[in-house]
């Protein structure tokens, strides 16, 4: 299991080495209107898996949703720090 900030650094990891297989590197290379656009698709699923499909399936959808938040962070130059100060 990852926690948050695991999966953050991992991420960063693979956009530095920019292996072209990175399905990270391949959203970052599609910018941030297209990533912007799968956090409201993920959020969208967040949603209904709460209301219709439970616990498993809402845990699921929600850890799609960190994901792409955490590219998004990437790709606006972001830190954990950044984000931390605000919570």
């Amino acid at each position: 299991m990852k926690r948050f900030e695991e999966l953050f650094e991992e991420l960063k990891k693979k956009v530095e080495q920019n292996d072209p297989q990175s399905g990270t590197v391949k959203e970052l290379a599609k910018g941030k209107h297209f990533i912007g656009k799968k956090i409201i698709e993920e959020a969208g699923e967040v949603w209904m898996a709460a209301e219709y499909e439970g616990k498993e399936k809402t845990a699921e959808e929600i850890s799609q949703l960190l994901y792409h938040i955490q590219v998004m962070m990437i790709s606006c130059d972001l830190t954990l720090e950044d984000i931390h100060k605000y919570l």
